[in-house]
C-alpha cells in the first residue's frame, strides 16, 4: 500500500517538475531582467574597452621609446664599425648619429639619422640626413633636458640636440652641449593618454629606457 504510494507520489513530482520547466521556457526573461543584463553587459564592456585603451597606450609609448634608442645604437654601431657612405671624405670613415628638435609641433613628431660628412661634430641639415622617422599615433617629443641628477632637473631643457659617435671611441658626443660624466641627456616622449617614457643617454655611450 505504502509502495503504491510512493510511486505515485514520485509520478506527480516528475509531473510538476515538467509543468513548471515548460512554463518557464514559455515565459522567457521578462523586459526588466533583459534590461539588466544588457546593462550589465554594457558596463564591463566599457571597463574592458577603457583598460585595453590604457595597456596599449602604455604599449604603444614604450615601443617608442625602443624604437629612438635602437636608432641611437644603430649609430653607435655604424660609427664604429666603420660603415662606408659614398659622400664622405675617401680619406676617413664618417661618424653617425640621431638628430632632435622640440621647437614646433611638426619637429616633435620626428627624429633625424644622419651621417656626419665633414667631421664637424654635429648636424649639418638637410644634406647630412639620411632617415627621417616619423612618431604616429598622436605620440610626441615633449622635451629634452641636460641632466645633473637623479631624477631629471627639468629646468635644464633645450630645443634641439644631435648625438654624434666617432669610431673607434663608443662615448656619445652632444654637439655644442657639455655633459659631465656623471650627468646624461633625457629626451621624454608622451602620448595622447599622457602616459610618458624617458630616454637616458649617457656620455659613455650608455643608452637606457625608463
Amino acid at each position: 500500500m505504502i509502495n503504491k504510494y510512493l510511486e505515485k507520489l514520485k509520478k506527480e513530482i516528475k509531473i510538476t517538475k515538467a509543468l513548471l520547466r515548460s512554463r518557464s521556457a514559455s515565459n522567457g526573461m521578462s523586459y526588466v531582467e533583459l534590461i539588466v543584463v544588457l546593462s550589465i553587459f554594457a558596463i564591463l564592456s566599457a571597463v574592458s574597452m577603457f583598460s585595453y585603451r590604457e595597456f596599449q597606450a602604455n604599449v604603444d609609448i614604450r615601443n617608442l621609446a625602443s624604437d629612438i634608442a635602437s636608432k641611437i645604437v644603430e649609430a653607435q654601431k655604424s660609427s664604429l664599425d666603420g660603415k662606408w657612405n659614398v659622400s664622405a671624405d675617401p680619406n676617413w670613415k664618417p661618424s653617425y648619429g640621431v638628430y632632435f628638435n622640440t621647437t614646433d609641433s611638426d619637429t616633435q613628431k620626428q627624429f633625424i639619422y644622419f651621417v656626419d660628412l665633414v667631421n664637424a661634430g654635429d648636424y649639418d641639415e638637410p644634406l647630412e640626413e639620411l632617415d627621417t622617422i616619423s612618431i604616429t599615433k598622436g605620440n610626441y617629443i615633449s622635451s629634452i633636458n641636460k641632466c645633473t641628477t637623479t631624477p631629471c632637473d627639468s629646468n635644464n631643457s633645450i630645443n634641439s640636440l644631435a648625438i654624434i659617435f666617432k669610431r673607434p671611441d663608443s662615448s656619445a658626443i652632444f654637439a655644442d652641449l657639455d655633459v659631465p660624466g656623471s650627468g646624461y641627456v633625457q629626451i621624454t616622449i608622451i602620448s595622447p593618454q599622457g602616459k610618458t617614457a624617458f630616454i637616458k643617454i649617457y656620455p659613455s655611450g650608455r643608452i637606457q629606457v625608463n
